[in-house]
Order: C-alpha cells, then structure tokens, then sequence
C-alpha cells in the first residue's frame, strides 16, 4: 500500500503531539531563533492519513517529532541546527 505524502505549503512542518518531550525541545529550540514552520498535532481528529505516513517512513513506527521539507524529504526528531539549515536552503532555492 503507497502512503500519501501529506501536502504543505511551508518548507518546513513538523509533526508532532503535546505530550512529546523531543518535540517541545525542537519547537523551543526553532522558536528561539525564529525559524518558520507549520505545525500538524498528529493527535487531532482527521489525522488518521497523516499517522500512516508518518509510519511508512518510521519502519512501521508513528515517531514524533517527524519533520516534512517541501523538497518531499523527511527526517525523525532532528537537531533544530539541520532544521534550520535546511529552511535556509529550501528558502533560498
């Protein structure tokens, strides 16, 4: 079964649920310096095809934070330094 990228409009979003402590670490971190993102609670009514993605790039795992970039990437629970990095380059491109 081929699992939907979910669709974006920033070049950074985050997945990521309010009892997770890996996620309010990178938020905090991002917020510090202000780097834009969107943000998508994979707790919230209707995510039900966002978790099954998540899961097809985790192993099988629903793993938050995991972090969509508009060039189609993705990567589980990252340093807020490559998130940042890597807005930059998507910004600049």
């Amino acid at each position: 079964m081929t699992v939907a990228t979910p669709e974006t409009t920033e070049h950074v979003t985050i997945f990521y649920a309010d009892w997770c402590p890996f996620c309010a670490k990178l938020l905090k971190a991002l917020n510090r310096t202000e780097t834009p993102y969107a943000l998508v609670d994979v707790e919230a009514e209707g995510t039900e095809d966002i978790n099954e993605w998540i899961k097809s790039v985790n192993d099988g795992n629903r793993i938050v934070p995991t972090v969509l970039y508009s060039d189609g990437t993705s990567v589980t629970n990252p340093p807020a330094s490559s998130v940042r990095n890597k807005q930059k380059e998507l910004a600049e491109s």
